[in-house]
């Protein structure tokens, strides 16, 4: 089972372009249907992203990200280079998808995917609006073609 999620927040610009991407994905599944795909718009909830990827042997996480690199930019991840454990806290806010993949390793085991990839698009704005910056939806359509080559192969 292969699993995509898509993380991030709809209503600040560029950090939306994980769960478009999987909105995407989501329509071309309905149309191009494959049993052994999931997707799931996982938004900013890292505990979700634990349960949703439990039970699949290949995860693709796609979310934005903020390092200072070239806006656009697309960086393939290995998952394990990402996975943390989070400090302790009583904020699920405070659990993020980097967090899910240790801890979703911790307690799942070998019920937890081992082929783990994460795309990460750096952002240009992660200000309040609605709409993903020209350089960042471009890229979108990169990591959705991606994700497609992903799914049929």
């Amino acid at each position: 089972m292969l699993t995509i999620i898509g993380c991030g927040n709809l209503n600040r610009s560029d950090d939306a372009v994980g769960v478009i991407i999987v909105q995407r994905l989501q329509k071309y599944l309905a149309e191009n249907p494959h049993p052994n795909v999931q997707v799931y718009d996982c938004g900013t909830a890292g505990m979700e992203v634990m349960f949703q990827a439990r039970g699949s042997t290949k995860l693709v996480i796609i979310d934005a990200s903020s390092t200072g690199a070239e806006p656009g930019a697309v960086f393939q991840v290995p998952g394990e280079e990402l996975a943390a454990l989070p400090e302790p806290s009583y904020n699920l806010h405070d659990f993020r998808w980097d967090h899910a993949l240790a801890a979703g390793k911790k307690i799942f085991q070998d019920d937890f995917p081992q082929d783990v990839t994460v795309y990460l698009i750096e952002a240009a704005n992660l200000d309040f609006g609605l709409e993903l910056s020209p350089v960042v939806q471009q890229a979108a359509d990169l990591v959705f073609e991606k994700a497609v080559e992903i799914i049929c192969n």
